[in-house]
């Protein structure tokens, strides 16, 4: 496997325990405040790594376009957490985190549309194949 689909692989097993993990986390706890916990930590452990691998410097390489769809980037991931731990709180997580998931479709779309990547037939199938099991997971039979 190529690393890109190794590092893939790994993001999706720590979605998988992130989805389980908040759902305990918020039983207890408010969403706003349990999705600010987990900013916190991860502001932590991402500055340690930084730090860490000397990667420092590498903050100061960008430009003000690349600084700015970093901060856009910053704020939908926020939103999505928001979300995402809101949903939790009110919702199961077997059920959640699929309609969650849902990202891998409108990333599809928007790669296409925004973009200019391109998709084969077999793909769009792929895609509406994600789409509808996602759903069919998220109902209550």
């Amino acid at each position: 496997m190529a690393s890109w689909q190794i590092w893939a692989l790994m993001s999706a097993a720590f979605a998988a325990l992130t989805a389980i993990f908040a759902k305990v986390g918020v039983a207890q706890m408010n969403p706003d405040a349990a999705t600010l916990i987990r900013t916190i930590v991860i502001l932590i452990v991402l500055t340690a790594v930084v730090v860490a691998t000397r990667q420092l410097p590498a903050l100061m390489g960008g430009s003000a376009r690349t600084y700015a769809f970093l901060v856009l980037s910053g704020l939908a991931t926020g939103a999505s957490w928001w979300c995402y731990f809101r949903a939790l709180h009110a919702g199961d997580a077997v059920r959640v985190a699929p309609l969650d998931k849902l990202s891998v479709v409108l990333v599809a779309v928007f790669g296409v549309a925004f973009l200019g990547e391109r998709l084969s037939p077999i793909n769009w199938l792929g895609v509406a194949m994600v789409a509808a099991g996602a759903w069919f997971v998220a109902l209550r039979a």
